[in-house]
């Protein structure tokens, strides 16, 4: 039995620069990230869309990139965690999780962040509630959410006022 090795070539933009990238239609978005692009920020966890720390914004919305082939990102816009800052200047969001000490161990934290910046985006960040339904699908296996779910809101109002 012989393997197939038909690859493409497609035009992937991530964090603003279009890439060239020659691929087997099989590959996942988060492993063309992490693996060709060496953008690592970008967490792979569980492989299952189960705990979030893949998450991407496609588009501007939450995308768990271990579910998404690389090839549905052509023509589309891919947002990692390290186009977030400005330079030193962290993202409102980043900014938000370091004051409220939302990091923990940093494993989730990319994916948390991530979905946070859609969530408050889409102005779903209304509430401690909300939050903590919106943000079901990341998980943190060092403690409790109170820290994140603390962040995202004072996040959220930050940018609103902002507004």
């Amino acid at each position: 039995m012989t393997e197939s090795t038909e690859t493409v070539t497609l035009d992937l933009t991530v964090n603003g620069r279009t890439h060239q990238v020659e691929l087997e239609p099989r590959e996942l978005l988060v492993d063309v990230l992490r693996e060709r692009l060496g953008l690592t920020g970008t967490n792979l966890g569980c492989e299952t869309t189960s705990c979030g720390a893949c998450t991407v914004l496609v588009d501007g919305r939450s995308v768990k990139s271990c579910t998404m082939l690389a090839v549905q990102g052509q023509g589309r816009d891919v947002r990692t965690i390290e186009d977030l800052a400005d330079g030193e200047v962290l993202h409102p969001v980043q900014a938000a999780f370091q004051r409220c000490h939302g990091l923990q161990c940093g494993f989730c934290t990319p994916g948390m962040v991530m979905a946070s910046v859609s969530l408050i985006d889409e102005g779903r960040a209304t509430d401690e509630q909300s939050v903590r339904a919106a943000l079901k699908g990341n998980l943190c296996r060092c403690t409790g959410y109170q820290n994140i779910v603390a962040a995202v809101l004072s996040a959220a109002q930050e940018i609103e006022a902002d507004r």
